[in-house]
C-alpha cells in the first residue's frame, strides 16, 4: 500500500521556499512516478519546473472526461526546523503540510490508484510557483494555454475537506501618499504623508464596498502589506508609498472600488493588478460527483460548499471557461509557525479523490439524461421556454439537510 504520510513527510523535508530545493523536490516527485510506470512530462517556467502526468484513456479517439488535479511545491518561507517534519498525534507538523504538501502526497497516491480505470484522463499537474509574488506570470496560467486544463480541475488547497466553490477576487495596488516637507524639529509646519498613507488605508477600511456582503462572505479583506516612506530622519516625509491587498467579493466590480479608492485626496493608484474572483455553480455534475465521493468515504462529514477568502490558482482554468474548485484535507496553520496537517484526512482526501473519479461517469450520464429528459419536456411545451438548470433541479433535489 503507497503511504502519502511517507510521502508528505519527504515533501516537507525540502525547503521550497528557495527555488533550488523546488528543483529538487520536482525531481523526487517526478522521480517517485516513473518509478511507479507514470509518464512525466517536465517544462520549465521561468527556470523552475513543471510536472504533468497522466494515467487512464489516452484521449486520441477516446470521448471521455479529463479531470485535473492541481498542487504546488512552493512554500513561504520559514524556521529551518519547521523542515524537519514531525508527528504528534493525528497531526503531521512542518512548513507546507496543510499548503499543501499534505494534499499534493494524497494526489500523487491516488493518481497511482487510478491507473487502471479507463473511463477518465486524470491528469496531475505540479506547479511551483503558487506562492509567488509575481502573480502576472504563473506557470498554472502556461499549463492551460497549452491545452493541458482538462474539463474540471481540483486544487487541493486546504479547505478541512469541504469543496471551495467560490474565492474572492484579488485587487492589488500600490498608492502614493502626498505631504509636504519640513524639518523634523517643527512638524507641524510640514505634512507628513506616512501619517497620512496610515489615515488613507483607514479610509479605504470604511469605504461603501468594504460593508458588502453575499451569500458565503460576510465581507471583503483588505490588508496593509507594505508601506515605505521617508529618506531622512531629520525630515518631514513628503512622501510615501504603500500595497494594499484586497480581496474582492464575487460580483463587485474592481473598477467600482478603485474608483471609490481615487476619490480620497493627496494619493495616486499608481499600479494595479486584478485577479477575478471564482464561482462554480453547485449543481455542476462534477461538484455534485465530488461532494457523493466525499460523503461516501468520510459518512461522519457534514460536506459544505465554501467561499474562500484567499486567491488560488484555480483562476487560471476558470478564466479558460474550466470549472475548478478548491479541495484538501483538514489541518490548520498554513502560512504560520505551527502549520498541520491531519494524518488521517489526508487517507480521507485520497479516498474522496478516487471515488470522485471512479463514479463520475454515472454522474455525467445522469446529467445527460436529464437534459435529454429535458429537452423532449420542452419541445411538447412548443420549445421557447428556459430550459430547466441542473442547478436548479439538482437545488430542490438538495433539500435533504446536505449543505452544498
Amino acid at each position: 500500500m503507497l503511504d502519502e504520510l511517507t510521502l508528505a513527510e519527504r515533501l516537507i523535508s525540502y525547503d521550497t521556499s528557495r527555488p533550488e530545493e523546488i528543483v529538487a523536490a520536482a525531481g523526487f516527485v517526478k522521480g517517485w512516478l516513473e518509478s511507479r510506470d507514470i509518464e512525466v512530462r517536465h517544462h520549465d517556467h521561468n527556470g523552475l519546473p513543471v510536472l504533468v502526468a497522466e494515467v487512464g484513456p489516452s484521449g486520441e479517439g477516446q470521448d471521455c472526461p479529463c479531470v485535473v488535479l492541481h498542487g504546488h511545491l512552493d512554500v513561504v518561507p520559514g524556521r529551518s526546523a519547521q523542515f524537519e517534519p514531525r508527528i504528534e498525534g493525528d497531526r503531521l507538523i512542518g512548513r507546507g503540510a496543510y499548503d499543501m504538501k499534505g494534499g499534493l502526497a494524497a494526489m500523487m497516491c491516488a493518481l497511482k490508484d487510478l491507473e487502471a480505470q479507463g473511463r477518465v484522463r486524470v491528469r496531475l499537474v505540479c506547479v511551483p510557483d503558487e506562492e509567488s509574488e509575481e502573480i502576472e506570470d504563473r506557470s498554472t496560467d502556461a499549463v492551460v494555454a497549452r491545452g493541458l486544463g482538462g474539463d474540471f480541475a481540483i486544487t487541493g488547497e486546504p479547505t478541512n475537506l469541504h469543496i471551495g466553490v467560490e474565492a474572492k477576487g484579488v485587487l492589488a495596488m500600490v498608492i502614493e501618499v502626498h505631504g509636504r516637507a519640513a524639518h523634523s524639529s517643527t512638524p507641524w509646519l510640514g505634512d507628513n504623508a506616512v501619517l497620512k498613507a496610515i489615515d488613507v488605508f483607514r479610509a479605504i477600511e470604511s469605504l461603501p464596498f468594504s460593508r458588502e456582503s453575499s451569500e458565503v462572505f460576510d465581507r471583503p479583506s483588505i490588508n496593509l502589506g507594505r508601506i515605505e516612506g521617508g529618506d531622512a530622519i531629520n525630515k518631514v516625509p513628503d512622501e510615501c508609498r504603500m500595497s494594499v491587498d484586497i480581496r474582492f467579493l464575487p460580483g463587485q466590480d474592481p473598477r467600482a472600488i478603485l474608483d471609490q479608492i481615487g476619490r480620497i485626496p493627496s494619493i495616486d493608484v499608481t499600479r494595479t493588478f486584478i485577479f477575478p474572483p471564482v464561482s462554480v455553480a453547485r449543481g455542476n455534475p462534477y461538484v455534485q460527483a465530488l461532494r457523493d465521493a466525499v460523503t461516501r468515504s468520510i459518512p461522519d462529514k457534514e460536506v459544505l460548499s465554501v467561499g474562500r477568502d484567499g486567491a488560488s490558482d484555480a483562476v487560471a482554468f476558470m478564466a479558460a471557461g474550466i470549472p475548478a474548485v478548491e479541495f484538501g484535507p483538514d489541518g490548520a496553520g498554513h502560512h504560520g509557525p505551527d502549520e498541520w496537517v491531519s494524518v488521517s484526512s489526508m487517507a480521507r482526501y485520497r479516498r474522496s479523490l478516487v471515488g470522485f473519479v471512479r463514479t463520475l461517469p454515472m454522474w455525467l450520464e445522469r446529467t445527460a439524461s436529464d437534459e435529454a429528459r429535458d429537452a423532449i419536456v420542452l419541445d411538447g411545451l412548443g420549445g421557447d421556454r428556459e430550459p430547466v438548470h441542473d442547478d436548479l433541479r439538482s437545488g430542490l433535489k438538495a433539500i435533504d439537510g446536505g449543505l452544498l
